[in-house]
């Protein structure tokens, strides 16, 4: 055991605390190794009724995993490293969302990516006024995983999809209102994503992704023309699988399912050469300009897109 999860029982909860506070309790392997450990043994164990997730410090409950590692080990040892990953993050996240105890999570400050995998499938799912949700793993050369594509497919009209595809951040009454979250304490501000409903779901809709954002681009909104400028900074092969992946999931019937398809097109997304260049200049360099391949929407093969969902059909 390390002490970047502090693992206790105390008055029938078993809790969970990530311990990383400098990295926003950034997830590794042993980290979710260890996590899981625990779940599966406090299974049978009588004295713990119910579980609870936090992490350590006031900066949030989990920036995500650590994509820095992991972009490391996958240098060193390609998809092997690739597999052991993700078998890992996503065991534990089906064991959460099917575990028999309540489980609550504490979704306070940042929670992200697969602190997101964590706690979105909790049975009980709190946030609180100073709440950032979000999936931003398109600026990384990625797509949403850890199963919360089953959450966001299921929101109201193509919210959703503007999520997953954009990254963007939520506060708390806006995670409540697209199923990430239960409910939220303290006094917390209004929604604002009800007022964007009209553009979002207009610009959003098909299976395009060029569409998609040229509509963005076109549409008299300003809201709608800086989101279709911020689509273009993300990943364009990563927007292109977000979007069939997220079309995908609207059919799977549960998190299992969606993690399974997850596990599928996550093993050749992070071998691709966006991944690492994502992640260098998101996290290592940062300097904020990553180069893609291809550099635009345009120039997408849907063909190739589609290759990554042929073992799943």
């Amino acid at each position: 055991m390390s002490d970047d999860v502090l693992l206790e029982v105390t008055d029938g909860v078993g809790r969970i605390t990530l311990n990383r506070p400098r990295q926003i309790n950034a997830l590794t392997l042993g980290m979710l190794a260890e996590t899981g450990d625990r779940l599966v043994d406090w299974l049978d164990d009588d004295t713990v009724e119910r579980v609870r997730l936090t992490g350590a410090g006031e900066r949030g409950l989990c920036s995500g995993a650590d994509v820095r590692a992991l972009r490391t080990d996958l240098a060193e040892r390609g998809e092997a490293a690739a597999e052991a990953f993700f078998t890992i993050e996503y065991g534990v996240d089906a064991l959460i969302a099917n575990y028999p105890k309540p489980v609550r999570a504490d979704l306070f400050g940042i929670t992200m990516g697969g602190g997101m995998g964590l706690a979105a499938h909790c049975s009980e799912r709190v946030v609180r006024a100073d709440s950032r949700l979000a999936m931003p793993e398109t600026i990384i050369g990625l797509f949403p995983d850890v199963g919360v594509l089953y959450e966001l497919s299921r929101a109201p009209g193509e919210l959703g999809t503007h999520l997953a595809l954009t990254g963007s951040r939520v506060g708390a009454a806006d995670a409540v209102l697209v199923g990430l979250a239960d409910r939220a304490e303290g006094d917390v501000p209004d929604a604002t994503l009800p007022a964007q409903r009209h553009w979002i779901d207009e610009c959003y809709a098909g299976d395009d992704p060029v569409a998609i954002v040229r509509r963005l681009e076109d549409h008299a909104v300003a809201a709608a023309r800086d989101t279709g400028a911020l689509l273009r900074q993300r990943c364009p092969f990563a927007v292109a699988v977000s979007l069939a992946a997220i079309r995908r999931a609207a059919n799977l019937p549960d998190v299992a399912a969606v993690l399974g398809q997850d596990h599928a097109l996550a093993v050749p997304m992070v071998q691709r050469p966006d991944f690492s260049e994502g992640v260098r200049a998101q996290v290592v360099d940062k300097d904020r300009t990553p180069s893609w391949h291809p550099g635009r929407l345009e120039g997408v093969d849907p063909a190739d897109v589609q290759a990554l969902f042929a073992a799943l059909d």
